[in-house]
């Protein structure tokens, strides 16, 4: 299982970019799915999650700015990014919890990372 994320880039402050982070290999079922973003020297943090069933969460300092969505069917999560602000820049990473076999529970998943940077 793979998940191959992409979309990021440099934008002005104000600007808007979309993430995408589809999932390959063998898969039973995708759980959750979201966004974490990770600036050097400070932990990786959520920015937003979406559910199998899609319930939302956002942190707040992203609220109303970016959205979260997901389709199923290309076992892929899209993360849109708007009104951009520099302290948005950071290495954002997607995540899923993934069922390789019915047989198994499900596992973290992570991709390899895009970086985004506002800046003027």
């Amino acid at each position: 299982v793979q998940l191959q994320a992409s979309g990021g880039g440099l934008v002005q402050p104000g600007g808007s970019l979309r993430l995408s982070c589809a999932a390959s290999g063998t898969i039973f079922s995708i759980g959750d799915m979201g966004w974490y973003c990770q600036v050097q020297g400070k932990q990786r943090e959520l920015v937003a999650s979406i559910a199998s069933r899609g319930a939302l969460a956002y942190a707040d300092s992203v609220q109303d700015r970016f959205t979260i969505s997901r389709d199923n069917f290309r076992r892929t999560v899209y993360l849109q990014m708007t009104n951009l602000k520099p302290e948005d820049t950071a290495v954002y990473y997607c995540h899923a919890m993934i069922r390789a076999d019915q047989r198994i529970s499900a596992d973290h998943f992570w991709g390899q990372g895009t970086q985004v940077t506002v800046s003027s």
